[in-house]
């Protein structure tokens, strides 16, 4: 692992321990006018958890289960409960435990049982029994007490949560279809909908915290969990140990969600080489999905497919649901997750080629999400800040972004449901500073294409000396046990065994 120099902006950040940041307050809910209260809410007393055995297969053998009781609002902490899934593996070596190491998924949407269930056993052996493995199904999601905002299965489709221009750039259908959700969300997602939020995720954890008995806790929060991570260390910075935070986003609190879904377009752009350089590699002959005999010929192959597409979209294995050329797009975006994914991806685009052939669509693109999943995913998002911008600017900016990245087709700066979000944010989005404990490690790939190195490096400026940033020359989202760099893994693993970062922000080749 070798070092570079921070920028300038970096080195002049110092760290300030502010009262008010030290406090571990829960920052009480905007008025009407956008002034914040100055009084802390009642806290509710924290129950016992009933651990039971949850082992699952493929999961740690130890893997237990419980439920928490948190207050729908923490303003009323004694009034209506939703319950929360949470779960736990013990440390195998209770002689070597220093605390309880908290698994932040991200998302919004993804569950966090599920992940310590997928990697549990593997974080076991790499910080050898130090820590007790403990993560929760946020609100809405998993186990946890669910909303529902009743959409029809067309609306809870990906391609179209996402919201894809049409073929010629128009957002008419996009608009529609966004005030149609947003109307649907208010009318069937009530109170429980309305409490999912960034805010009160970190407030649940810190209720799990106590329930847990711990005065600290460490963390590996990823993609949307390094908000969440992020701003649990704002609010609670005395309750965190060894904080590691993997595949940011920039914490602008003036934009979240809608400034991370813009630079998506960004993120496109610098993984998409990756996979070019794959699908033209000679290897790839004898898999029969070899795309182009140059790298640099993979995408405007991909775009004029894409365009063919447009117009005359092909019949899939799936009844009813044809491969468009958005449905073509939105499956690049999922395959530049991981190198893995590739070979999914050639063989959709070899198969859209072949005349004779029913192209397979990935399951994610054949069904529509459960509306669960729906709520959650488009509740939070909307429930944390209220989204700028009105009809005629979305069309400018998706004009502007087609042009300037092709890839994603001015998908990421189009309308969605926000715009039309029945409810203005409770309260303010936390603004991430430098003040705090130098306790954070963030580690982050070159080319992400969810989170891309230059709002990392936003996450990284808001941090100043709290953090150290390793930067890992390798493509794809999430970088700690998922994306095999072992230089990265190791940077990691030292510090949540040991506490030790390096000095200055680091730099590990693939």
């Amino acid at each position: 692992m070798t070092t570079y120099r921070r920028s300038a902006a970096f080195i002049a950040l110092s760290v300030t321990a502010a009262a008010t940041a030290l406090t571990g307050a829960v920052t009480p809910p905007a008025h009407a006018d956008g002034a914040v209260g100055t009084a802390a809410p009642p806290t509710a007393s924290v129950p016992a958890l009933d651990w039971q055995p949850c082992a699952k297969d493929g999961g740690p053998a130890a893997q237990e289960c419980a439920e928490l009781p948190v207050p729908l609002d923490y303003r009323r902490p004694d009034g209506p409960q939703l319950g929360l899934a949470v779960t736990r593996v013990r440390s195998d070596r209770p002689s070597a435990r220093r605390g309880t190491l908290l698994v932040i998924a991200g998302g919004p949407g993804s569950s966090g049982v599920q992940r310590v269930t997928q990697k549990g056993e593997r974080l076991q052996r790499e910080t050898a029994g130090q820590y007790d493995i403990v993560s929760l199904d946020p609100r809405g999601i998993g186990g946890s007490t669910k909303a529902s905002c009743g959409l029809d299965p067309q609306d809870r489709e990906l391609v179209n949560l996402r919201s894809w221009p049409a073929p010629d750039g128009s957002i008419t259908e996009n608009v529609q279809r966004s005030r149609r959700v947003a109307e649907a969300c208010a009318r069937n997602g009530g109170a429980r909908l309305r409490s999912f939020t960034t805010a009160n995720e970190v407030r649940d954890i810190d209720r799990f915290r106590q329930a847990l008995g711990e005065k600290k806790l460490s963390a590996w929060g990823s993609s949307y969990g390094t908000y969440v991570g992020a701003v649990y260390a704002q609010k609670y910075p005395q309750h965190t140990d060894r904080w590691v935070l993997d595949s940011s986003g920039d914490p602008d609190p003036s934009r979240v969600a809608q400034g991370w879904l813009a630079n998506m377009a960004v993120g496109a752009d610098d993984r998409f080489p990756d996979f070019a350089r794959w699908a033209a590699d000679p290897a790839r002959d004898a898999e029969g999905l070899r795309l182009a005999q140059r790298a640099e010929d993979v995408r405007p192959l991909i775009l004029a497919l894409a365009a063919r597409l447009d117009r005359e979209p092909k019949k899939t294995t799936t009844a009813g649901v044809p491969l468009t050329g958005n449905r073509l797009r939105q499956a690049l975006q999922n395959a530049l997750y991981s190198d893995g994914a590739f070979a999914q991806l050639a063989g959709l685009v070899q198969a859209a080629r072949d005349a004779s052939v029913k192209p397979v669509l990935p399951a994610e693109l054949a069904q529509p999400l459960p509306d669960p999943d729906a709520a959650v995913t488009i509740g939070v998002i909307c429930n944390d800040v209220s989204w700028s911008g009105t009809v005629p600017s979305y069309g400018r900016a998706v004009a502007a972004d087609r042009l300037k990245h092709p890839l994603t087709a001015g998908m990421p700066v189009n309308v969605t449901p926000c715009a039309f979000w029945q409810h203005a944010p409770v309260e303010r989005p936390a603004r991430i500073t430098d003040e705090g404990p130098s306790n954070i490690l963030m580690i982050q790939g070159l080319r992400d294409p969810a989170t891309p190195y230059a709002g990392a490096l936003k996450m990284r400026e808001a941090l100043g000396d709290r953090a150290r940033l390793v930067a890992v020359d390798h493509g794809g989202h999430g970088i700690y046990l998922g994306n095999g760099n072992a230089c990265g893994d190791r940077a990691v693993t030292t510090f949540l065994t040991t506490g030790a970062r390096p000095e200055q922000d680091t730099y590990c080749a693939d």
